[in-house]
């Protein structure tokens, strides 16, 4: 019986990460730092709709992130951080990025007390959460993490993941997407969940990347006509049945003849 489940069920691994997409939209962070690290963590923040408030004196922000500041992209405090800040509102996370550890390892124990979660980065110790290597293409995000052990390692990974993916693995998403959500209108009780997910994996294993690219919104709505009786037709009958609605729409046209002529 033991060798079964052995069989049946994944190994544990310990010592890893959680992997979640995080949801900031809307929510506050705020990021103690100006210059490069602190650029590239509001990039993610703001990629992820964060409202992103960077408390860092005007002197030491860099090129990126004083752009950021102007386009009114981020809020902006000009002066050193003080510990009443994490008070000043409810912060999602904090993200410390500064050239001095004493003061990095002063404002992680401020964020346990309040218990806000924070990173000071390159310090993995005083870290709730790491930032890994992402690629992203439209709806899709693939973050690579060596768990803090070799940042530019993980970067090398992300490369060459992303030369293995279809250049247009972001817009089939997008297809894949839309199609769910027509599809939640087509059927939208509670108690279909099960037929949709199983209808919509037999869809997302039937088309190649290619073909959910070239889908248009009358071929999913010709799609859809095939979830009542849970079948999944071919591409060329999704492009057939385009052509013959083109065709008869084309016969429908009236082109102003009656087939007889009147002579002079």
């Amino acid at each position: 019986m033991a060798e079964l489940q052995k069989e049946k069920f994944p190994e544990i691994q310990g010592g890893g990460s959680l992997m979640i997409a995080w949801q900031v939209k809307g929510k506050q962070v705020l990021v103690i730092g100006g210059g490069e690290v602190a650029a590239g963590r509001i990039v993610h923040l703001l990629n992820a709709d964060a409202v992103v408030t960077v408390i860092c004196p005007s002197t030491g922000l860099n090129p990126e992130v004083s752009y950021r500041i102007a386009q009114k992209q981020v809020m902006h405090i000009n002066r050193t951080f003080l510990p009443s800040d994490l008070g000043d509102r409810e912060w999602s996370m904090v993200l410390v990025a500064i050239d001095d550890p004493a003061a990095s390892t002063q404002i992680w124990k401020l964020c346990k007390q309040k218990r806000i979660v924070a990173n000071i980065a390159d310090v993995p110790p005083e870290c709730d959460f790491y930032f890994g290597s992402v690629h992203r293409d439209g709806p899709l995000q693939i973050m690579v993490s060596t768990n803090g052990k070799g940042p530019r390692l993980a970067s090398m990974i992300r490369r060459f993941i992303a030369k293995k993916l279809p250049s247009n693995a972001g817009r089939a998403i997008e297809s894949i997407g839309e199609l769910r959500v027509k599809l939640r209108q087509v059927a939208p009780r509670p108690e279909e969940g099960p037929k949709r997910m199983s209808w919509m994996k037999d869809v997302s294993d039937e088309y190649s990347w290619e073909e959910m690219c070239e889908m248009t919104e009358e071929d999913m709505t010709n799609l859809l006509k095939f979830y009542g009786p849970n079948k999944v037709p071919s591409f060329d009958e999704l492009r057939g049945m385009r052509a013959s609605a083109a065709e008869a729409a084309k016969a429908d046209v009236f082109d102003g003849s009656f087939g007889f002529s009147v002579g002079a």
